[in-house]
Protein backbone atom coordinates (compact mmCIF):
# COMPACT_ATOMS: atom_id res chain seq x y z
CA UNK A 1 0.00 0.00 0.00
CA UNK A 2 1.74 3.33 -1.12
CA UNK A 3 2.21 6.26 1.60
CA UNK A 4 -0.31 8.59 1.51
CA UNK A 5 -0.02 12.17 0.53
CA UNK A 6 0.07 13.31 4.35
CA UNK A 7 3.31 10.35 4.36
CA UNK A 8 5.16 11.13 1.97
CA UNK A 9 5.37 15.63 2.84
CA UNK A 10 6.26 14.54 5.95
CA UNK A 11 9.07 12.27 4.61
CA UNK A 12 10.05 14.86 2.26
CA UNK A 13 10.28 17.50 5.20
CA UNK A 14 12.94 14.93 7.45
CA UNK A 15 15.01 14.27 3.85
CA UNK A 16 15.17 18.46 3.68
CA UNK A 17 15.34 19.12 7.25
CA UNK A 18 18.86 16.20 7.08
CA UNK A 19 20.50 17.62 4.22
CA UNK A 20 19.96 21.01 5.60
CA UNK A 21 22.21 19.84 9.11
CA UNK A 22 24.42 17.87 7.02
CA UNK A 23 25.37 21.28 5.37
CA UNK A 24 25.05 23.41 7.84
CA UNK A 25 27.34 21.06 10.12
CA UNK A 26 29.45 20.76 7.34
CA UNK A 27 29.94 24.71 6.70
CA UNK A 28 30.47 25.21 10.60
CA UNK A 29 33.07 22.25 10.59
CA UNK A 30 35.15 23.86 7.70
CA UNK A 31 34.75 27.05 9.54
CA UNK A 32 37.40 25.59 12.52
CA UNK A 33 40.88 25.17 11.59
CA UNK A 34 40.86 21.37 11.95
CA UNK A 35 37.49 21.24 10.42
CA UNK A 36 38.60 22.44 7.31
CA UNK A 37 41.68 19.71 8.01
CA UNK A 38 38.58 17.11 8.33
CA UNK A 39 36.74 18.53 5.00
CA UNK A 40 39.89 18.29 2.97
CA UNK A 41 41.19 14.70 3.76
CA UNK A 42 37.65 13.86 3.67
CA UNK A 43 37.56 15.00 -0.21
CA UNK A 44 40.75 13.59 -0.70
CA UNK A 45 39.66 10.31 0.21
CA UNK A 46 36.60 10.65 -2.02
CA UNK A 47 38.80 11.22 -4.93
CA UNK A 48 40.63 8.26 -4.29
CA UNK A 49 37.41 6.44 -4.06
CA UNK A 50 35.96 7.70 -6.90
CA UNK A 51 39.00 6.78 -9.15
CA UNK A 52 39.28 2.99 -8.21
CA UNK A 53 39.56 0.43 -10.94
CA UNK A 54 40.26 -3.16 -9.59
CA UNK A 55 43.37 -4.30 -9.81
CA UNK A 56 42.51 -7.84 -11.39
CA UNK A 57 41.14 -5.54 -14.15
CA UNK A 58 44.07 -3.53 -14.79
CA UNK A 59 46.51 -7.06 -14.57
CA UNK A 60 44.18 -8.47 -17.46
CA UNK A 61 44.38 -5.20 -19.50
CA UNK A 62 46.84 -5.34 -22.64
CA UNK A 63 47.51 -1.88 -22.09
CA UNK A 64 49.11 -2.27 -18.90
CA UNK A 65 53.03 -2.67 -19.39
CA UNK A 66 54.39 -6.09 -17.94
CA UNK A 67 56.59 -4.42 -15.45
CA UNK A 68 53.25 -2.77 -14.18
CA UNK A 69 51.22 -5.88 -14.57
CA UNK A 70 53.69 -8.17 -12.08
CA UNK A 71 54.28 -5.70 -9.70
CA UNK A 72 50.29 -5.14 -10.03
CA UNK A 73 49.74 -9.18 -9.10
CA UNK A 74 52.94 -8.62 -6.69
CA UNK A 75 50.00 -6.93 -4.48
CA UNK A 76 47.20 -9.09 -5.27
CA UNK A 77 49.35 -11.76 -3.95
CA UNK A 78 51.07 -10.22 -1.04
CA UNK A 79 47.45 -9.39 -0.06
CA UNK A 80 46.12 -13.03 -0.08
CA UNK A 81 49.09 -13.99 2.10
CA UNK A 82 48.67 -11.63 4.26
CA UNK A 83 44.92 -12.81 4.90
CA UNK A 84 45.65 -17.02 4.13
CA UNK A 85 48.43 -17.15 6.09
CA UNK A 86 49.21 -14.80 8.25
CA UNK A 87 45.23 -14.34 9.75
CA UNK A 88 45.11 -11.00 8.99
CA UNK A 89 41.71 -9.27 7.92
CA UNK A 90 40.98 -6.78 5.27
CA UNK A 91 37.81 -5.34 3.30
CA UNK A 92 37.90 -4.49 -0.03
CA UNK A 93 41.93 -2.73 0.85
CA UNK A 94 44.26 -3.32 -2.01
CA UNK A 95 42.05 -4.52 -4.39
CA UNK A 96 41.49 -1.61 -6.60
CA UNK A 97 44.11 1.37 -7.70
CA UNK A 98 43.49 4.91 -7.93
CA UNK A 99 45.75 7.73 -9.86
CA UNK A 100 46.77 10.39 -7.87
CA UNK A 101 47.48 14.20 -9.79
CA UNK A 102 50.73 14.64 -8.01
CA UNK A 103 54.13 12.30 -6.68
CA UNK A 104 53.69 12.35 -3.61
CA UNK A 105 50.47 11.17 -1.60
CA UNK A 106 50.90 13.02 1.89
CA UNK A 107 53.06 14.93 4.01
CA UNK A 108 53.08 13.66 7.48
CA UNK A 109 54.02 16.24 10.13
CA UNK A 110 55.15 15.22 13.36
CA UNK A 111 55.98 17.90 16.60
CA UNK A 112 57.80 17.48 20.38
CA UNK A 113 59.09 19.51 22.78
CA UNK A 114 62.28 20.55 22.85
CA UNK A 115 62.87 20.18 26.77
CA UNK A 116 61.17 17.07 27.28
CA UNK A 117 60.57 13.85 25.47
CA UNK A 118 56.76 14.56 24.57
CA UNK A 119 55.03 14.08 21.58
CA UNK A 120 53.13 16.84 20.11
CA UNK A 121 49.63 14.86 19.86
CA UNK A 122 46.34 15.84 17.78
CA UNK A 123 42.64 13.96 19.24
CA UNK A 124 40.38 12.58 16.30
CA UNK A 125 37.18 10.03 16.64
CA UNK A 126 37.58 6.41 16.46
CA UNK A 127 41.54 6.75 16.78
CA UNK A 128 42.24 8.83 19.70
CA UNK A 129 45.37 10.71 20.46
CA UNK A 130 48.22 10.33 17.28
CA UNK A 131 51.62 12.05 17.18
CA UNK A 132 50.80 13.09 13.84
CA UNK A 133 49.25 14.85 10.88
CA UNK A 134 48.86 13.66 7.22
CA UNK A 135 48.66 16.87 4.39
CA UNK A 136 47.40 16.77 1.11
CA UNK A 137 47.99 20.76 0.90
CA UNK A 138 51.63 20.21 0.92
CA UNK A 139 51.65 24.42 1.03
CA UNK A 140 48.98 23.84 4.57
CA UNK A 141 51.81 20.97 5.63
CA UNK A 142 54.96 23.53 5.35
CA UNK A 143 52.80 26.55 6.91
CA UNK A 144 51.78 24.41 9.57
CA UNK A 145 55.76 22.97 10.25
CA UNK A 146 56.97 26.69 10.75
CA UNK A 147 54.13 27.52 12.78
CA UNK A 148 54.73 24.23 14.96
CA UNK A 149 58.51 25.23 14.91
CA UNK A 150 58.08 29.24 15.95
CA UNK A 151 55.96 28.34 19.22
CA UNK A 152 58.74 26.36 20.63
CA UNK A 153 58.62 22.50 19.20
CA UNK A 154 60.58 20.67 17.00
CA UNK A 155 58.87 19.33 13.81
CA UNK A 156 59.77 16.78 11.13
CA UNK A 157 57.64 17.13 7.95
CA UNK A 158 58.20 14.00 5.68
CA UNK A 159 56.70 12.05 2.95
CA UNK A 160 54.12 8.87 2.87
CA UNK A 161 53.70 6.63 0.36
CA UNK A 162 50.81 4.95 2.27
CA UNK A 163 48.24 5.32 4.64
CA UNK A 164 45.18 3.18 6.29
CA UNK A 165 41.60 4.27 7.06
CA UNK A 166 41.55 1.56 9.72
CA UNK A 167 38.69 -0.61 7.80
CA UNK A 168 36.27 2.55 7.37
CA UNK A 169 36.92 2.34 3.93
CA UNK A 170 38.13 -0.05 0.90
CA UNK A 171 42.07 1.61 0.68
CA UNK A 172 43.08 1.54 -2.88
CA UNK A 173 46.62 1.11 -4.17
CA UNK A 174 48.11 4.64 -5.32
CA UNK A 175 51.03 5.39 -7.69
CA UNK A 176 53.33 6.41 -4.97
CA UNK A 177 53.20 2.88 -3.03
CA UNK A 178 53.39 1.13 -6.57
CA UNK A 179 56.55 3.47 -7.01
CA UNK A 180 57.86 0.83 -4.40
CA UNK A 181 60.26 -1.93 -5.53
CA UNK A 182 58.84 -5.40 -4.81
CA UNK A 183 59.90 -6.14 -1.57
CA UNK A 184 58.77 -2.36 0.31
CA UNK A 185 55.39 -3.09 -1.67
CA UNK A 186 54.75 -6.36 -0.27
CA UNK A 187 55.91 -4.89 3.22
CA UNK A 188 53.75 -2.33 2.64
CA UNK A 189 50.76 -4.15 1.79
CA UNK A 190 51.52 -6.60 4.92
CA UNK A 191 51.79 -3.07 7.35
CA UNK A 192 48.47 -1.91 6.45
CA UNK A 193 46.32 -4.36 6.94
CA UNK A 194 47.77 -5.26 10.40
CA UNK A 195 46.12 -1.21 10.96
CA UNK A 196 43.09 -2.90 9.13
CA UNK A 197 43.05 -6.01 11.68
CA UNK A 198 44.29 -4.43 14.76
CA UNK A 199 44.29 -0.78 16.13
CA UNK A 200 44.47 0.48 19.78
CA UNK A 201 43.06 4.01 19.95
CA UNK A 202 45.97 6.30 21.55
CA UNK A 203 48.72 3.57 21.21
CA UNK A 204 50.32 4.71 17.95
CA UNK A 205 53.94 3.70 18.89
CA UNK A 206 52.86 0.15 19.44
CA UNK A 207 50.28 -0.42 16.30
CA UNK A 208 53.28 1.10 14.28
CA UNK A 209 55.80 -0.94 15.62
CA UNK A 210 54.01 -4.13 15.39
CA UNK A 211 52.69 -3.27 11.98
CA UNK A 212 56.19 -2.86 11.08
CA UNK A 213 57.69 -6.29 12.39
CA UNK A 214 54.44 -8.18 10.77
CA UNK A 215 55.06 -6.26 7.94
CA UNK A 216 58.89 -7.38 7.61
CA UNK A 217 59.18 -10.61 9.15
CA UNK A 218 55.82 -11.01 6.65
CA UNK A 219 56.90 -10.26 4.06
CA UNK A 220 59.82 -12.41 4.25
CA UNK A 221 58.29 -15.72 5.01
CA UNK A 222 55.84 -14.40 1.99
CA UNK A 223 58.95 -14.36 -0.46
CA UNK A 224 60.05 -17.76 0.90
CA UNK A 225 57.23 -19.55 0.39
CA UNK A 226 57.01 -17.89 -3.15
CA UNK A 227 60.53 -19.71 -3.59
CA UNK A 228 62.23 -16.49 -3.56
CA UNK A 229 64.97 -17.14 -1.01
CA UNK A 230 67.30 -14.14 -2.79
CA UNK A 231 64.57 -11.45 -2.20
CA UNK A 232 63.76 -13.10 1.32
CA UNK A 233 67.32 -12.95 2.67
CA UNK A 234 67.25 -9.04 1.20
CA UNK A 235 63.53 -8.40 3.56
CA UNK A 236 65.82 -10.10 5.73
CA UNK A 237 68.66 -7.84 5.29
CA UNK A 238 66.64 -4.76 5.40
CA UNK A 239 65.07 -5.99 8.68
CA UNK A 240 68.79 -6.21 10.52
CA UNK A 241 68.95 -2.33 9.88
CA UNK A 242 65.70 -1.14 11.10
CA UNK A 243 66.66 -3.43 14.56
CA UNK A 244 70.32 -1.73 14.04
CA UNK A 245 68.24 1.58 13.93
CA UNK A 246 65.78 1.30 16.83
CA UNK A 247 68.50 0.34 19.15
CA UNK A 248 70.26 3.63 18.03
CA UNK A 249 66.86 5.80 18.95
CA UNK A 250 66.32 3.92 21.98
CA UNK A 251 69.83 4.25 23.54
CA UNK A 252 69.69 8.18 22.20
CA UNK A 253 65.97 8.52 23.79
CA UNK A 254 67.71 7.05 27.20
CA UNK A 255 70.14 9.88 27.55
CA UNK A 256 68.04 12.52 26.32
CA UNK A 257 65.47 11.67 29.26
CA UNK A 258 68.01 11.10 31.55
CA UNK A 259 69.46 13.91 30.71
CA UNK A 260 65.65 16.00 31.12
CA UNK A 261 65.31 14.27 34.23
CA UNK A 262 68.60 15.63 36.35
CA UNK A 263 67.84 19.21 35.75
CA UNK A 264 63.91 19.47 36.36
CA UNK A 265 62.17 22.78 35.85
CA UNK A 266 65.43 24.10 34.75
CA UNK A 267 64.97 24.80 30.67
CA UNK A 268 68.43 26.64 29.25
CA UNK A 269 69.98 23.58 31.22
CA UNK A 270 67.91 20.95 29.79
CA UNK A 271 68.54 22.79 26.18
CA UNK A 272 72.11 22.56 26.52
CA UNK A 273 71.84 18.97 27.37
CA UNK A 274 69.94 18.56 24.76
CA UNK A 275 72.52 20.21 21.87
CA UNK A 276 75.42 18.35 23.29
CA UNK A 277 74.32 15.10 23.01
CA UNK A 278 72.09 15.25 20.26
CA UNK A 279 75.70 17.10 18.28
CA UNK A 280 77.70 13.95 19.54
CA UNK A 281 74.63 11.40 18.35
CA UNK A 282 75.13 13.26 14.86
CA UNK A 283 78.26 11.97 14.93
CA UNK A 284 77.74 8.84 15.99
CA UNK A 285 74.91 7.89 13.67
CA UNK A 286 77.16 9.12 11.08
CA UNK A 287 80.61 7.18 11.61
CA UNK A 288 78.81 3.93 13.13
CA UNK A 289 75.44 3.46 12.99
CA UNK A 290 75.23 4.09 8.90
CA UNK A 291 77.34 2.11 7.69
CA UNK A 292 75.71 -0.84 9.56
CA UNK A 293 71.81 0.50 8.65
CA UNK A 294 72.39 0.46 5.10
CA UNK A 295 72.12 4.44 5.81
CA UNK A 296 73.82 6.01 2.19
CA UNK A 297 74.21 9.48 1.91
CA UNK A 298 72.07 11.04 0.79
CA UNK A 299 69.32 9.70 3.45
CA UNK A 300 71.46 10.52 5.76
CA UNK A 301 71.55 14.45 5.25
CA UNK A 302 67.73 13.91 5.52
CA UNK A 303 68.24 13.09 8.92
CA UNK A 304 68.49 16.02 11.46
CA UNK A 305 68.28 15.22 14.66
CA UNK A 306 65.62 17.08 17.14
CA UNK A 307 63.45 15.67 19.53
CA UNK A 308 60.67 15.01 17.19
CA UNK A 309 63.11 12.81 15.21
CA UNK A 310 64.23 10.43 17.89
CA UNK A 311 60.53 10.27 18.84
CA UNK A 312 59.38 9.32 15.20
CA UNK A 313 62.86 7.23 15.02
CA UNK A 314 60.47 5.68 17.63
CA UNK A 315 57.44 5.39 16.63
CA UNK A 316 58.03 2.69 14.44
CA UNK A 317 60.61 1.01 16.19
CA UNK A 318 59.71 0.65 19.65
CA UNK A 319 60.54 -2.72 21.45
CA UNK A 320 61.55 -4.65 18.24
CA UNK A 321 63.85 -6.82 20.31
CA UNK A 322 60.19 -7.39 22.37
CA UNK A 323 58.59 -8.69 19.00
CA UNK A 324 61.52 -10.18 18.00
CA UNK A 325 61.49 -12.78 21.48
CA UNK A 326 57.75 -14.09 20.63
CA UNK A 327 59.33 -14.72 17.29
CA UNK A 328 62.20 -16.98 18.80
CA UNK A 329 59.33 -18.53 21.40
CA UNK A 330 57.17 -19.70 18.66
CA UNK A 331 60.40 -21.50 16.93
CA UNK A 332 60.86 -19.03 14.20
CA UNK A 333 57.20 -19.28 12.80
CA UNK A 334 55.69 -15.84 11.79
CA UNK A 335 52.23 -17.20 11.51
CA UNK A 336 52.24 -18.68 15.05
CA UNK A 337 54.35 -15.00 16.46
CA UNK A 338 51.75 -12.97 14.86
CA UNK A 339 48.62 -14.43 16.24
CA UNK A 340 50.22 -14.53 19.46
CA UNK A 341 50.90 -10.65 19.20
CA UNK A 342 47.57 -10.09 18.16
CA UNK A 343 46.24 -11.65 21.10
CA UNK A 344 48.13 -10.26 23.47
CA UNK A 345 47.68 -6.73 21.93
CA UNK A 346 44.03 -7.19 21.62
CA UNK A 347 43.19 -8.16 25.40
CA UNK A 348 45.48 -5.23 27.01
CA UNK A 349 44.84 -2.50 24.76
CA UNK A 350 45.74 0.10 27.43
CA UNK A 351 49.16 -1.21 27.72
CA UNK A 352 50.48 -3.63 25.33
CA UNK A 353 53.88 -3.14 25.47
CA UNK A 354 53.80 -4.53 29.69
CA UNK A 355 51.59 -7.65 28.11
CA UNK A 356 54.32 -8.25 25.85
CA UNK A 357 57.17 -7.56 28.05
CA UNK A 358 55.14 -9.82 30.69
CA UNK A 359 55.01 -12.90 27.88
CA UNK A 360 58.34 -12.69 26.58
CA UNK A 361 60.47 -11.38 29.66
CA UNK A 362 63.70 -8.69 29.34
CA UNK A 363 64.14 -8.61 25.31
CA UNK A 364 68.21 -9.54 24.71
CA UNK A 365 70.26 -6.32 24.10
CA UNK A 366 71.68 -5.47 20.46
Amino acid sequence: MPPSPVLRRALRLIRRLLVAAIVVGVVALAALPRGRYLVRAAVEEGRLLWRRRPIAELVADPATDAATRAKLALVLDARRFALDSLGLRAGGEFTTFSRLDRDTLVLVLSAAYRDSLAFRTWWFPVVGRVPYLGFFDFDEARREAARTDSVGYDAVLRPASAFSTLGWFDDPLVPTTLALDSLALAETVIHELVHTTYYAPGEAVFNESLANFVGARGAERFFRARGQTEAASEVARRWEHELVLGAFWERLHARLDSAFRAHPGDRPARLAARRAILDAAARTLRDSVAPRAGLDAARLARIRLSTASVLTGRLYRTGLPLFEGALAQAGGDVVAATARLLALAKANRDDPYDALRRAVGAAPAR
